[in-house]
């Protein structure tokens, strides 16, 4: 008979950063197993302390932090000016992005009263600030934004209810080159945040009907999604530009960098730090 790990003892060595050949392992006996446990256990922490020392004397930012300055810094140089917005985001704003009580969307949105909430999407605000540049700056106009979005996701691995979203927007481009502009921005996103191996695919949205998304790696991890325009939901802002936008969710690119399906590890947390459990 072949003896798996306990569920207690999953769900430790996960938090441990156990590898996927240690979690498949199983025994002859308990006794065997529990042995084993015990000593793996005892290596993991160490690894883990040792890596916590190595935080505090190198990086002192956790990963989500340096992954961040790194992208404003990549962007900035390739021309985009950042902008911040409100966290709170109107009711108004998502019935423009055609989110209305009867969206799916609707539901994992969470309301602060009957009129606002915290964002799930930075589009709504971007869409808001882009009306005033293109009447104040010069064509192309290029923007990008930074922060946290909540959404009341699905649980697993692969999900958070806070995440954070970079979102970059190029606004009056030619309209043939809307897809190699997108396919050149998102690799240098995805190249800027350490992942080679990743592929462009065309798919449904909810939102925007159609966009082209980014997986990453074998395990085929989704780091981004663009669309481009003219498209109807620019008409509630009368805005009528060829344009780009691509968003990424920052947890995703460090999870797809060290190929990896725990996303909770690399996003704002009590429980990690710079991807470390804290309970060693």
């Amino acid at each position: 008979m072949s003896i798996t790990w306990t569920e207690t003892q999953t769900r430790r060595l996960n938090e441990l950063d156990a590898a996927a050949t240690v979690l498949g392992k199983t025994f002859e006996k308990e006794s065997l197993r529990e042995q084993a446990y015990q000593k793996l256990e005892k290596k993991l922490v160490t690894q883990l302390r040792r890596r916590l020392k190595e935080f505090r004397k190198i990086h002192m930012r956790p990963a989500l932090c340096r992954l961040e300055s790194k992208l404003v810094d990549v962007l900035v140089n390739q021309g985009f000016a950042q902008v911040t917005t409100p966290i709170m985001m109107s009711k108004g704003l998502l019935k423009k992005m055609s989110i209305d009580d009867q969206h799916p969307l609707t539901s994992q949105i969470y309301w602060l009263d009957k009129s606002k909430c915290l964002r799930p999407m930075l589009a709504p605000h971007l869409y808001f600030v882009l009306v005033d540049l293109l009447r104040l700056w010069d064509k192309p106009v290029r923007i990008f934004e930074v922060g946290p979005c909540f959404r009341k996701e699905s649980h697993g691995s692969q999900h958070s209810s806070e995440f954070t979203m970079l979102n970059l927007v190029e606004m009056g481009l030619p309209s043939e080159s809307r897809e190699d502009r997108i396919r050149e921005l998102g690799s240098v996103i995805a190249e800027a945040a350490g992942i080679k191996d990743y592929r462009f695919e065309t798919v449904s949205s909810e939102i925007y009907e159609n966009t082209i998304d980014v997986q990453a790696g074998k395990k085929n991890i989704e780091i981004g999604s663009a669309a481009m325009g003219p498209h109807p939901l620019d008409r509630p802002w009368k805005i009528n530009e060829t344009w780009i936008g691509i968003g990424f969710g920052l947890e995703r690119l460090l999870m797809a960098a060290e190929n990896t399906r725990n996303l909770a590890k690399f996003g704002r947390s009590l429980a990690y730090l710079d991807g470390i459990r804290l309970n060693l």
